[in-house]
């Protein structure tokens, strides 16, 4: 399904658009979270990591760059985390395996990882200087959780002027009914695409690509 606002209704352009991989890490998908968050973690394991896959192998094929950011503290004892973060008690030391991106989309040599301290990317690493560094004007917003760090993240990336995609089917909340909430409260801020519609439309020839 693509929710399609005419607004928003661009071609994908490889040399100004960057995928950005929100919190896809071991500290947020592993073991533990099966028995805890079942029908999250189900949810990953079979629809957000494959989509996230098949989109990433995609985006490197077409130019397009790939950017991550993972829950990773500057501190082993995360006194650099906002007060969010400290109450939640959310937060994974300095090269830590729960910082590491999760293999099956593990990040290809000179990949950009920013590690944050906050919800969003955009209030604790230096997303908005590279994306403007590298003429990014579109995000492509993919990753966990839908109703937490995609939906600040995405609002944060529409209110510094940058054209936000959501791929909502590489996304999961703690539950779908999460999920399908947080979509419909920041479908506003940005264009819905599924991944599917997202790999054709940057499969399509186009003069707009170079």
């Amino acid at each position: 399904m693509s929710l399609r606002d005419p607004g928003r209704d661009r071609p994908i352009v490889p040399a100004r658009s960057a995928l950005f991989i929100v919190d896809v890490q071991n500290g947020t998908f592993n073991d533990a979270e099966a028995e805890r968050h079942p029908e999250f973690h189900a949810a990953a394991r079979d629809i957000v990591l494959p989509n996230l896959v098949r989109v990433v192998a995609a985006c490197r094929h077409a130019g397009v760059e790939v950017i991550y950011t993972v829950i990773e503290n500057l501190t082993r004892d995360g006194r650099d985390r906002g007060l969010d973060y400290k109450l939640s008690n959310l937060g994974f030391p300095p090269g830590s395996w729960e910082a590491r991106v999760c293999d099956a989309v593990a990040p290809a040599a000179d990949e950009i990882i920013l590690p944050k301290s906050s919800s969003s990317a955009f209030n604790s690493t230096v997303l908005d200087y590279v994306l403007r560094n590298l003429g990014v004007t579109d995000l492509f917003v993919a990753g966990f959780l839908t109703d937490q760090c995609i939906d600040h993240n995405v609002k944060d990336a529409a209110d510094r002027g940058y054209y936000a995609h959501c791929l909502h089917d590489a996304c999961m909340a703690d539950t779908r009914a999460r999920h399908e909430a947080a979509l419909a409260c920041f479908r506003g801020y940005c264009r819905m695409l599924d991944c599917a519609a997202f790999l054709g439309m940057l499969d399509r020839p186009s003069d707009a690509r170079s």
